[in-house]
């Protein structure tokens, strides 16, 4: 079994590209990032995270002075802190601290209250997958992390407010069709309301290839425990690096102005198939592709799979769980993109804001709901279709939990 390196295969095969698609954008902009990142402070939520740990390490480049991370992985945090202290290309501050604590909790406010003011604050805390809506307990939290927790970040900090403040979104809110994406829209009306208080931006980006997580992360580990990869036939998507996902989010928080959208300008000939990525997975190791069309027969075939086998087994099928959209879209049509001001990036900058008190009422709603002792998911669904309009609910009655 031939090994080869996970950047070296996004590179080859999934982006098709050896340099960041945004490097052109960070070095025409280079003298602004320095001079809006060198020697301040920087406050990183949820920075354990495949994303956040790529914005930290962009944002390095730039020499802030001060770098704290909150997250509640603290695995994680460890692991991130050798990786950076390791790395002989990033020149780490001098104040430097990690904790290990969810942002909504209220020693996380005493941490800003007691270490602030930080001029630069990015979120990257989250709820990111599409299997994070099950049932009425998972969707409750979904909103709390999602949209709750913000708010209260948001209220804050428009007492003294950062120089940029970053809150990461996804292109699963343009046109919403699963509960984390219609999440994330109310997110950006979020934003959008306390943007005239907070300089604040945003980002809808492509899948990251291999994040934490990821379908493509579990092939990694599906080979490490000699078990069948699970892949759907029918599913293309954009993909950026880890890298790219750092240089986007640090793009927007830095040169955005207070309320914009950003995303990468991707087009069509850029979407690949999960199945194609698989197959040059198992083929860039020299390994042939067993395809079956059942769960238990694959599960089957890996039980006599030898240590060097030359042959995986794959369980091919059509997407058929809740909240899986056939398509990517960064924006809808009602949006006005700016095209022009950067060469890699589309800027949205014409949304429609809420006024802070409809917000507030919003956020009420959201909170008086989520208590219920009889709560159900249908009725959070109901509420979010109120709140965001073009949020088209797709349930199957099936979710991601119930496959491999």
């Amino acid at each position: 079994m031939k090994n080869l390196n996970i950047e070296t295969f996004i590179n080859n095969y999934i982006t098709k590209r050896n340099v960041s698609f945004f490097q052109d954008d960070i070095e025409h902009h280079r003298h602004l990032l320095l001079s809006e990142i060198q020697k301040k402070a920087v406050l990183v939520i949820g920075g354990a995270g495949t994303i956040g740990t790529a914005y930290i390490k962009a944002i390095l480049q730039f020499n802030p002075s001060r770098l704290y991370i909150i997250d509640i992985n603290e695995n994680g945090l460890t692991e991130l802190t050798r990786d950076l202290r390791s790395n002989p290309t990033i020149t780490m501050p001098s104040d430097y601290k990690t904790y290990p604590l969810n942002f909504g909790d209220n020693i996380f406010y005493r941490i800003i209250q007691d270490n602030g003011p930080f001029d630069i604050i990015a979120n990257f805390a989250a709820h990111k997958h599409v299997r994070s809506e099950k049932d009425q307990y998972s969707v409750a939290a979904l909103i709390e992390n999602n949209v709750l927790k913000a708010e209260r970040l948001l209220e804050f900090l428009s007492k003294s407010p950062p120089s940029h403040f970053f809150c990461v979104s996804t292109d699963k809110a343009a046109n919403p069709v699963n509960i984390m994406g219609a999440s994330k829209k109310v997110m950006e009306e979020l934003i959008m309301a306390y943007s005239k208080i907070i300089p604040i931006t945003t980002a809808r980006f492509a899948n990251v290839a291999f994040s934490n997580g990821s379908l493509l992360d579990g092939f990694v580990y599906r080979m490490m425990k000699k078990q069948p990869f699970s892949v759907p036939t029918d599913v293309r998507r954009y993909f950026v690096s880890p890298e790219e996902s750092g240089h986007i989010c640090m793009l927007a928080c830095m040169l955005g102005k207070s309320g914009e959208i950003f995303f990468p300008k991707l087009n069509e000939n850029q979407l690949i198939s999960f199945k194609e990525i698989a197959e040059n997975f198992l083929g860039s190791k020299g390994i042939e592709v067993i395809p079956f069309t059942n769960e238990l027969a694959a599960k089957e075939y890996s039980l006599k799979m030898l240590q060097d086998t030359l042959y995986w087994p794959v369980y091919y099928f059509s997407s058929d769980t809740t909240g899986e959209k056939p398509y990517e879209e960064f924006f809808t049509h009602e949006e006005i993109i700016d095209f022009d001001r950067y060469k890699s990036l589309g800027v949205i900058c014409n949304t429609l804001q809420k006024p802070l008190s409809e917000i507030k009422t919003i956020i009420d709603k959201l909170q008086n709901l989520i208590n219920k002792e009889d709560l159900s998911k249908s009725e959070m669904v109901f509420l979010l279709t109120k709140i965001i309009p073009s949020f088209n609910h797709i349930e199957k009655g099936k979710n991601l939990d119930q496959k491999m």
